[in-house]
């Protein structure tokens, strides 16, 4: 990492509560990320939460990004749904106008897109769901990066739509030899070891590297590393990720101007 630092950016699902019920602490993950995807109503999240979280991301300085999904509100959006393309995208461009609205009143915008769950795990791989996605993000403004695996159809969609791809990683997830996330109903699909948590962060930050569920070493260049706002002792993890990020001589910055 000679010459320029080297940056990163950390990003977590905020806003995952509904109504009365809260699940994670944003408050306290607002203090440790650069990025926050925040839920937008589909598969969690209410206006109330959707407007408190966008003026406490804004009052810090971090990125909004509109984390959408499929309208599974029951299943947290982890269940698979078959959505036909066009109605696809309309559900995209509902929930991201709905948290534009919030952000703006807050002084500040919508700066990137992040697909949740379900539908972030079917665009990497489903071209038809992918185009969706993309063609709802561009039809509402161009200059909105999709953030999402790299290699996957999301990044195809997203250069054929004309808008900016960012690849991202994730610290607490556990990866295939493909280069795809264990689905989440396998064994050790998620990571919660804090040391392990930072030594693979630091890993995809360094070295841009994973090593997978069978030692396989898999490449991946990634501008932003997400924890789970909704994993065990996700403030905990991110406060040791940040810390060893920033051991590591990196500078932590939002990825999306």
């Amino acid at each position: 990492m000679s010459g320029a630092v080297a940056r990163i950016d950390l990003n977590a699902d905020l806003g995952e509560g509904f109504g009365v019920w809260r699940l994670g602490d944003d408050d306290a993950l607002l203090d440790l990320v650069t990025s926050a995807n925040v839920a937008c109503g589909f598969h969690a999240g209410d206006p109330v939460t959707m407007r408190r979280v966008c003026a406490a991301a804004a009052a810090r300085d971090v990125a909004i990004g509109a984390q959408v999904s499929y309208r599974d509100l029951a299943g947290f959006g982890r269940r698979r749904m078959d959505v036909a393309p066009d109605e696809l995208a309309a559900d995209v461009l509902y929930q991201l106008g709905a948290l534009d609205g919030f952000a703006r009143a807050a002084g500040t915008r919508v700066r990137y897109v992040k697909p949740h769950g379900a539908l972030y795990n079917t665009a990497v791989d489903d071209p038809g769901q992918a185009r969706a996605v993309a063609e709802a993000v561009a039809a509402y403004d161009t200059r909105l990066p999709l953030l999402a695996l790299p290699g996957s159809a999301l990044a195809e969609a997203a250069d054929a739509a004309g808008l900016p791809f960012v690849a991202e990683a994730f610290a607490d997830r556990a990866y295939t030899a493909q280069g795809r996330l264990v689905p989440r109903d396998e064994a050790g699909a998620v990571v919660t070891d804090t040391a392990a948590v930072v030594a693979r962060a630091v890993r995809f930050a360094v070295a841009n590297e994973v090593e997978s569920t069978d030692g396989t070493v898999v490449p991946v260049a990634a501008r932003s590393l997400c924890l789970h706002g909704d994993t065990a002792g996700a403030v905990r993890l991110a406060h040791a990720v940040r810390a060893a990020l920033l051991g590591a001589g990196l500078a932590l910055t939002p990825f999306a101007d």
